[in-house]
């Protein structure tokens, strides 16, 4: 997925006026304003690269006299050591914006390192990972971004583009006939026919009973890996599946091995750590 400007724009401003506020005290105090340097902003662990877009925004908000280099791309696996952006120009801008941007920088590119741990375990299996909805409030298209950078794929972005019936729904229409899932892609169907249509399952009969009403996606929730490849059974090509809960690096290949299509990862933002990069003056 591609972000606009105008978003990134807007959260750079966001995030320099909350941290600035009346002014950068220290730096005002002590750095004369015509004071030139030159940073680099650094990689200290091996990581892949989110948010550099950000960056930049950030230091040419601050001063239009500053000069950036990028050294690195979003979506580039870089080692540690590696230099990332080179910038140069009024040392007040820089020293002001420095905290603000690598905190973009930080968070994606560990998005986007977990995104890609996650698919190098699944491979080589067509199984494809994929994001969900836990995200940071606000941040929902910058993270899910970072999963793309990541090589990892976008699930739904929100409640409006895709169906998804889970639970409480179906506990909502338990005694409607001839199931509440039939019922439930029926009028979902009718209401909205150009969206994909997916089905929580929590056991087989409702895989059997999603596949039946003709669901798109099955989304596997919390199944072990014997009614997984039950499902993927039952299924028979009808729709897509998508494994769901308790997924972890540890497990991932193995839940990839019972050929489900997809396997859905919250914790490729909701649990992400900030990755090791720092701006240092030369």
């Amino acid at each position: 997925m591609k972000l606009s400007a105008v978003a990134i724009r807007a959260a750079v401003k966001e995030a320099l006026a909350e941290d600035i506020g009346r002014g950068d005290a220290t730096t005002q105090a002590i750095v004369p304003a015509g004071l030139s340097a030159q940073a680099v902003m650094r990689a200290r662990e091996p990581l892949v690269v989110a948010g550099l877009e950000f960056a930049e925004n950030v230091f040419r908000e601050l001063s239009p006299k500053v000069k950036i280099e990028k050294m690195a791309r979003d979506g580039e696996h870089v080692a540690a050591g590696q230099t990332l952006l080179k910038i140069s120009g009024p040392a007040r801008g820089i020293l002001s914006g420095e905290r603000v941007a690598l905190n973009f920088v930080q968070r994606l590119s560990g998005v986007a390192t977990l995104a890609a741990r996650f698919v190098r375990e699944v491979h080589p299996a067509k199984t494809k990972i994929l994001d969900t909805r836990k995200t940071t409030p606000g941040w929902r298209s910058f993270e899910k971004y970072a999963v793309a950078q990541g090589g990892a794929k976008n699930h739904r972005f929100g409640l409006f583009d895709m169906i998804l019936i889970k639970d409480n729904h179906l506990a909502a229409l338990r005694h409607e006939k001839p199931n509440a899932i039939a019922t439930a892609v029926r009028r979902a169907r009718k209401k909205y026919p150009k969206l994909k249509i997916e089905v929580e399952a929590d056991n087989l009969a409702q895989v059997a009973n999603a596949a039946d009403a003709g669901a798109d996606m099955i989304l596997l929730d919390n199944m072990d890996l014997r009614r997984l490849r039950l499902a993927v059974k039952i299924v028979r090509g009808r729709a897509r599946t998508e494994a769901s809960g308790g997924v972890t690096v540890k497990n991932v290949r193995a839940i990839a091995r019972t050929g489900v299509d997809f396997i859905s990862v919250g914790a490729l933002t909701h649990s992400a750590r900030a990755m090791d990069i720092g701006l240092d003056f030369e």
